[in-house]
């Protein structure tokens, strides 16, 4: 019987710290609207640079499976020696697959890649064809191309190694560019939103001074006192938390339609990718900025 007497009150307690949240709320409207879009913009930028990275690394990851490295042998490599070479690549860290293109298909290729219209540049190489045999080398991840590089470039019979790293480590350097400039922003926006719900927590403390300083001279606890404009500043992170993700999550499906109507060689994560994963992000990261920033604001006020 006490156990639901206890929650009854309990109940009844939050309804009126809920209320009184939602009163100050209205009294310091422009604050709270002020509050509340500063949240969102802070969020709606940090989901920007997660989705940038998210994709940055889709994109390393689809066109790491697609990087191939280049083994050109040459042409007096004898039978030992190539199915050495064949031995060391099959045995390199990260190998996935090795397929063997002779001369005469290598010179195929190149006609397909020019074109009918430009078949003349290749005049005279059919009787002396100048392209080499070679190992077309694919690996499972980017960083596994340097393996591949160092277990065959000095071994008998191999004439050069071509690979693409110069374009992975562009790639990567522009992901830890983007990753560092994004915390940024991120930062001074973050700041920016705990100083406006601290400003408008102040407000209204400041307006209930002489409330609070009966409350407490009645022997209420600071808890008490706080819990309301905590109540007030997570319901200010949520609603700005609602909005970063609703915009973020149309103005990137215009994006993703359109790459897909485009049809880009890298596809890029779905939108649903943002209700899935990054919604509870942005929901917890509001409750936290506006409850930290509730919290430090009264803190003073309550020493009275």
């Amino acid at each position: 019987m006490n156990k639901g007497v206890d929650i009854i009150m309990k109940i009844n307690t939050f309804k009126y710290f809920a209320v009184d949240a939602c009163k100050s709320l209205k009294r310091n409207k422009t604050l709270s609207i002020a509050s509340i879009a500063t949240v969102a913009a802070t969020l709606f930028i940090l989901g920007i640079f997660m989705l940038v990275i998210v994709n940055v690394n889709k994109g390393i990851d689809e066109i790491g499976s697609r990087l191939e490295v280049k083994v050109f042998l040459k042409d007096d490599i004898t039978m030992s020696e190539k199915a050495d070479l064949e031995r060391a690549i099959k045995n390199t860290e990260g190998f996935e697959k090795a397929i063997f293109e002779t001369k005469v298909q290598a010179l195929e290729k190149v006609k397909k890649q020019l074109g009918p219209e430009n078949q003349e540049l290749l005049e005279g190489f059919e009787g002396d064809n100048p392209f080499p045999n070679s190992f077309i080398v694919t690996v499972k991840k980017p960083e596994y191309v340097a393996n591949v590089v160092k277990n065959v470039k000095d071994l008998p019979g191999v004439e050069k190694v071509k690979d693409a790293r110069d374009i992975v480590d562009k790639i990567i350097s522009f992901t830890k560019t983007i990753k560092w400039f994004g915390f940024s922003i991120f930062g001074v926006l973050l700041f920016v939103s705990l100083f406006l719900i601290g400003n408008t927590i102040k407000l209204t403390v400041y307006s209930r001074k002489k409330e609070i300083g009966i409350m407490k001279y009645v022997g209420a606890t600071d808890w008490f006192i706080r819990w309301p404009f905590i109540i007030e500043g997570v319901i200010m992170g949520i609603i700005g938390s609602f909005i970063a993700t609703i915009t973020l999550y149309y103005l990137y499906r215009v994006v993703y339609l359109k790459s897909v109507q485009a049809a880009l060689m890298v596809g890029l994560v779905s939108p649903s990718y943002i209700i899935n994963s990054i919604m509870s992000e942005f929901v917890l990261g509001g409750i936290i900025i506006g409850a930290f920033g509730s919290t430090v604001s009264i803190r003073k006020f309550l020493k009275v």
